[in-house]
């Protein structure tokens, strides 16, 4: 049985680095993160006393024109995350250098995750229901909340008629949107799909939720803020933005003479069925889903698992995350993982929730595309449970034969997406 092959020619991308590819690029060549300081609660109304003044790290994107993609009246009635994902989206197209109008436009199908969904509508229409009145609530809330709305909106705007929906596995849901849109051009459902994820939680209640649980680093000192894998982590950088991908079928891809980033070729998902935050501590349901991705490009394209020379870890930053991801891919690979590159693309991003696995897959695809591998950056002080190449000293010039991006979402959901350079 033959399977079609599936090419990444189009990244769109908004972020706390940069609001295009280029930006995004000059971020990562000259390792400079996105983060600076902010007050977390500088919304809450009754800090009488300033004990909520304390400055914080935060990771917010910069900088965004709002009306490049929309009509003020469009705004009215299109929470963040949407304007995100169809800046994103619509810049992911221009850069694929097609329309795709030669396609079967019930073969073009959306698939964009949100971890969250529309955490702000949702927020200020509660308030006006409880501080002002039922009729005060707006009548663009329900479209303006729910998570399913971004793919629907990118659908309207482009005209993509199959398969469309909105995957919600927290920090892992932007993979899984991006590993479904690889299943379904490998089968022949569709031709071309844009996939990816957005998120905008940088609200005080959201600060407040993930800081209450200790998950958030409390960190005044944006350069030691999200250190992926340094025993002095403590905790996560909260980010906002959106990335998409256009996936296509690379037989289409090569016959339009299209720029390729790189090749999807495998794709695995599992569960940790453990506990709502904490991952399993021996790492097994992550390394059950890089072994399924490797077998799938192995069955696809002939890699070995030697051939793996580079892994963009899903590296939080958190003391329990990393330290289980580290014995995650000590498992899948045995004594070969001592060999594979590994580093965090959070040590620039800061965590994007729903939007990450997408955007950390297209600096993968980055990566693969201009034979380099990013550092960790901020890293400085060795942590034994940490013992792996986290690639520390520097932009690495090497060609990466094969790579993987992993995503571990809350509820035990992991996402592993196999790449390989065309």
């Amino acid at each position: 049985m033959s399977f079609n092959r599936v090419a990444i020619t189009g990244i769109g991308v908004l972020s706390p680095i940069g609001n295009t590819v280029v930006e995004t690029l000059s971020a990562l060549d000259n390792a400079r993160h996105g983060f600076t300081l902010g007050q977390w609660f500088a919304d809450y109304p009754n800090d009488t006393d300033g004990k909520y003044k304390q400055e914080y790290v935060v990771a917010n994107v910069k900088e965004f024109d709002s009306e490049k993609y929309f009509t003020k009246k469009d705004l009215r009635r299109a929470d963040r995350i949407t304007q995100y994902s169809v800046y994103a989206s619509m810049e992911a197209i221009a850069d694929s250098g097609a329309d795709f109008k030669d396609i079967d436009p019930f073969r073009a199908g959306v698939i964009i995750g949100s971890g969250i969904g529309g955490l702000r509508t949702t927020e200020e229409q509660i308030l006006a229901y409880h501080q002002k009145s039922p009729d005060r609530v707006s009548v663009f809330t329900i479209p303006m909340m729910i998570g399913n709305l971004t793919a629907g909106t990118v659908a309207i705007r482009t005209g993509f008629k199959g398969v469309s929906y909105t995957p919600v596995t927290a920090c892992a849901s932007s993979a899984h949107a991006v590993g479904e849109a690889f299943r379904n051009i490998k089968h022949g459902y569709l031709d071309v799909c844009i996939a990816g994820g957005t998120e905008s939680a940088g609200i005080g209640f959201a600060y407040a939720a993930f800081n209450n649980m200790h998950a958030m680093s409390r960190s005044t000192d944006p350069d030691r803020a999200s250190i992926p894998f340094d025993k002095e982590r403590n905790g996560f950088v909260l980010a906002e933005g959106a990335a998409t991908l256009i996936l296509e079928n690379y037989d289409h891809a090569v016959a339009r003479g299209a720029k390729i980033y790189a090749e999807i070729i495998g794709y695995g998902a599992t569960t940790d069925a453990y506990h709502e935050t904490a991952p399993l501590p021996d790492g097994s349901g992550g390394a059950a889903a890089m072994r399924l991705a490797v077998e799938e490009g192995t069955q696809l394209s002939g890699i070995k698992t030697t051939d793996v020379n580079y892994i963009n870890a899903h590296g939080t930053s958190t003391p329990a995350n990393d330290k289980a991801e580290t014995l995650a891919i000590k498992s899948a690979f045995g004594e070969y993982a001592a060999n594979i590159a590994v580093s965090s693309t959070k040590s620039y991003s800061g965590h994007m929730l729903g939007a990450a696995g997408a955007f950390e897959t297209a600096v993968t695809a980055l990566q693969i595309k201009n034979g380099l591998i990013y550092p960790t950056i901020g890293y400085k002080v060795p942590d034994p449970d940490c013992d792996l190449d986290y690639v520390t000293d520097g932009i690495r010039k090497t060609q990466i034969t094969a790579a993987l991006s992993n995503s571990l979402g809350f509820g035990g959901h992991n996402a592993c997406l196999c790449l390989k350079q065309v």
